[in-house]
């Protein structure tokens, strides 16, 4: 059987679940927040023109294929510090945690850097309007300035959520969301509009007179990413105090010390991180070069694809809740050389996502229209969008599969392997299949969802493969 997923009772199964989901819920909901940014900004971009949708569709589309490459090589430290923890190697669990925090500093102001080289080169490429160039160039200036916090508080993220601590991130999420939503009105639709709706809903006087002295131009979709950056940087701040409150991991001396970079130590992240951030790379670029590819098509079909892509970011957050719990219990399990147990949970982490994306799949076809008048009410981006559903519903079920079990893989320190399946599916069948079935069979954007599935399904039997043979390897390790 699969995992040997029947040498265990159901209660084993049960308990094994249960463990799971405590550590993923948390980690959901969390970065259900974070990525409910990207949406409110989306969604009141939107409301204040289309112009405004199409440069932030853009502008972010830039910005969230550089970090999310680091935040996977970020991702290195999740398994490196589980398996420190596993082994009981406390004063080690702090040093990799104090240098994980450099190496996002470092790898922040290098993304930093990337990202204000590519302004220029990108607005020239751009065949849109000036006002549509001008906004794009300003807005992806402004998210730029949150990378370095964006990435210290992945460092954080990870150290907290490897030692079984993902309630305070999640409340952290949270309470960045709901500071977003107001900053972003405030700058998208300036303080006088802001004090406008102040009004209809019969606030206070003297708060909205206050709101009308306030020097606040209306900024329209720039203004989404100046609410971003200042949010990235609270989130930081927020984290990194409750680290340096916490009793409970008081004993690990992450704040108690200080630390310069060692670069041996930093060696040891990127040599890990580098192809989990190449495999996010992939992904994430083809979405982003798919983005760029129907623009010819027209504005409406770059809104449309956007919609989807940010309903469907809100959604990667399950398998990728999932997912990171799995590297965490996996690498644990494995600091404990208890690696049969490795090997359940990788299973068990499948099966759950299986469940999980036929019920995302349900869900998405039965409120496809619902979902898609969220973000906008162009009744043309609206009949677009919702047909894009449909495939992104079929999507989602092998997306959940091979997310799941490429951060299993992760549990174990393997991210090579992974890597490369990614490059073959997503960049050949996804990207060059796409690009033939949109323009050679004339299926325009359902060309490119079309091959997305293809890609995806291939990624994930591959994965799933490769994850039932090499746990095994490890079992047969263990027993030797």
């Amino acid at each position: 059987m699969l995992f040997d997923l029947t040498r265990y009772s159901p209660a084993d199964f049960k308990h094994e679940t249960r463990q799971l989901l405590t550590l993923a819920i948390p980690m959901m909901l969390g970065q259900i927040a974070t990525v409910a940014i990207g949406v409110v900004d989306t969604a009141m971009s939107g409301a204040a023109g289309k112009d405004d949708l199409t440069a932030v569709a853009l502008g972010s589309s830039v910005f969230s294929t550089l970090f999310i490459t680091f935040m996977g090589i970020m991702a290195a430290l999740n398994p490196i510090i589980a398996q420190q923890h596993g082994a009981g190697g406390t004063h080690e669990v702090g040093e990799t945690g104090r240098q994980g925090v450099w190496f996002g500093l470092l790898l922040g102001i290098l993304g930093m850097a990337v990202l204000f080289a590519l302004i220029i080169p990108l607005q020239n490429y751009l065949d849109m309007s000036a006002h549509i160039k001008t906004m794009f160039a300003r807005y992806l200036g402004i998210v730029a300035l949150g990378l370095p916090a964006a990435l210290i508080y992945r460092a954080l993220h990870a150290y907290a959520s490897s030692l079984n601590k993902p309630q305070p991130i999640m409340w952290i999420n949270w309470a960045a969301l709901l500071l977003n939503i107001p900053l972003n009105y405030l700058f998208i639709f300036g303080a006088a509009g802001t004090a406008d709706l102040a009004e209809r809903f019969q606030a206070a006087p003297a708060l909205i007179a206050w709101l009308r002295q306030l020097p606040v131009p209306a900024l329209g979709g720039v203004g989404a990413g100046v609410a971003t950056t200042i949010v990235f940087w609270f989130g930081t701040f927020a984290l990194a105090l409750y680290l340096a409150k916490s009793r409970d991991l008081r004993r690990f001396g992450f704040t108690q010390r200080f630390s310069r970079p060692n670069w041996r130590t930093q060696k040891n992240i990127a040599t890990l991180g580098w192809a989990i951030g190449l495999s996010y790379f992939l992904e994430a670029s083809l979405f982003t070069f798919i983005v760029w590819l129907i623009a010819d098509l027209g504005e409406n079909h770059v809104a449309a694809q956007q919609i989807v892509l940010s309903l469907s970011s809100v959604i990667y957050m399950i398998p990728q809740a999932i997912g990171s719990a799995a590297t965490v219990r996996i690498g644990y399990a494995i600091g404990r050389k208890q690696f049969a147990r490795a090997r359940y949970i990788s299973g068990v982490a499948i099966v759950c996502g299986w469940i999980l994306g036929a019920c995302t799949l349900v869900a998405l076809l039965v409120f496809r229209l619902p979902l898609a008048k969220i973000y906008t009410q162009d009744a043309a981006v609206l009949a677009l969008a919702a047909s894009l559903i449909v495939f992104a519903g079929v999507f989602q079920v092998f997306d959940f599969t091979q997310c799941i079990a490429s951060y299993a893989l992760r549990g174990y320190k393997i991210t090579r392997v992974p890597m490369i399946i990614h490059a073959v599916a997503f960049w050949c069948l996804g990207l060059v299949l796409g690009y033939i079935l949109a323009h050679a069979a004339h299926m325009g954007i359902y060309g490119f969802w079309t091959a997305l599935i293809i890609s995806l399904a291939s990624a994930a039997t591959a994965l799933v493969w490769y994850l039932e043979q090499r746990s095994r390897l490890a079992k047969h390790d263990r027993k030797a």
